[in-house]
């Protein structure tokens, strides 16, 4: 990586989705690097500096045995575990980064909240439109809706409530749901703009 100017003293995490590596660096010094799953074509991962802003021990499901959240706008990203271990190693997730369960686990106690997350730009891969705009044609979103990644505890309602969007409206513009009272983590609503 030739940005050393981000690697200072502290640890610092680099996510290459063309590679599907993630790469750990202690100052500018590279530790480890591990295998990962990231964002589909249609869902690619964002790229730029972000950072670790949360942590959960065993979310369980798609999101295996850990998560760290990072700031990204416009949705829940994050480094988590899998349910999946074939995915890793493919472009197959929401837009997360995917690792093993036992490579999360030995990562998650190294990385202090605010730790910095570099996302390499891939041409013709990451690029995420603005969610305050509408998407492009062939992003596979109806022209007015933006999108929502389902949280650990979002329902319809709150949803509705955090984009000042009436329920019969947003239930509406999701008629693809099976079952709109049952949502799951990772899942996509689109929110009418």
């Amino acid at each position: 990586m030739n940005e050393s100017k981000m690697y200072r003293a502290g640890l610092t995490l680099f996510i290459d989705p063309q590679t599907r590596r993630l790469s750990v660096y202690t100052g500018d010094r590279l530790t480890k690097s591990y295998p990962v799953g990231v964002g589909k074509p249609a869902t690619p991962t964002p790229a730029g500096d972000f950072r670790v802003i949360n942590k959960v021990t065993n979310p369980g499901g798609v999101l295996g045995s850990r998560w760290l959240g990072l700031n990204i706008p416009g949705g829940n990203y994050g480094i988590h575990g899998t349910n999946n271990p074939a995915s890793i190693g493919n472009l197959v997730s929401l837009g997360c980064i995917r690792m093993h369960n036992h490579h999360v686990e030995e990562l998650f106690p190294q990385v202090p909240l605010g730790t910095p997350v570099r996302i390499a730009a891939v041409p013709g891969y990451n690029r995420r439109e603005n969610p305050a705009v509408a998407p492009d044609p062939g992003s596979g979103l109806p022209l007015d809706h933006r999108r929502h990644v389902v949280r650990p505890g979002d329902t319809l309602w709150k949803i509705a409530r955090q984009y000042n969007v009436a329920l019969d409206v947003l239930l509406a513009a999701n008629s693809h749901l099976a079952n709109p009272h049952l949502l799951q983590v990772g899942q996509i609503i689109y929110i009418p703009g």
